[in-house]
């Protein structure tokens, strides 16, 4: 098999495996009912430190929040917007990938802004906006700062083994 397609099936496969461990976590922090709702705090949201080792995080965490969303009954309209702000999470952290702390930043912000919104004008829970934002952003903070930072920790000593791409970048 040629590097190429060998680099590709890699990259479908870590795509796979971090989707697979978001619904897992999702589903998991449903069980508390920590999954949704003004006050959350997904473990799952640990994982969006990934994309700091590789970018097959990018498209994995997006469709582990798509089906999670999906699966832990969300409204069509946040799983939609809900789906794009971890995306849009997920490309800003990879940007930041170099930055030892910052780089757990852009779901914290993401979701700041867009989960308020959501639970306001998709689910109608009233004009505590400031309220969801402070909330959200806790859950936030703990979950993907706070778990991802030590997810981060805890991957760094075994980077190139576990992503051995990162060996090529020397990130």
């Amino acid at each position: 098999m040629n590097k190429k397609k060998s680099m590709s099936a890699r990259f479908i496969a870590e795509a796979a495996v971090i989707a697979a461990l978001y619904v897992v976590l999702t589903w998991l922090s449903n069980l508390f009912g920590l999954a949704s709702g003004v006050i959350q705090v997904r473990i799952s949201e640990a994982l969006t430190i990934l994309p700091v080792f590789t970018p097959a995080a990018i498209p994995g965490l997006f469709i582990g929040c798509l089906i999670s969303n999906t699966i832990t009954g969300c409204a069509a309209l946040d799983i939609l917007f809900g789906s794009l702000a971890t995306l849009a999470a997920a490309y800003g952290t990879y940007l930041l990938r170099k930055t030892k702390v910052v780089c757990s930043f852009p779901p914290v912000i993401m979701n700041m802004i867009v989960v308020p919104l959501v639970l306001k004008y998709v689910y109608g829970l009233g004009d505590a906006y400031l309220f969801m934002v402070a909330t959200v952003g806790a859950g936030e903070v703990i979950s993907a700062v706070g778990f991802g930072l030590a997810l981060k920790a805890i991957l760094w000593k075994q980077r190139f083994n576990i992503f051995p791409e990162l060996a090529q970048s020397k990130v």
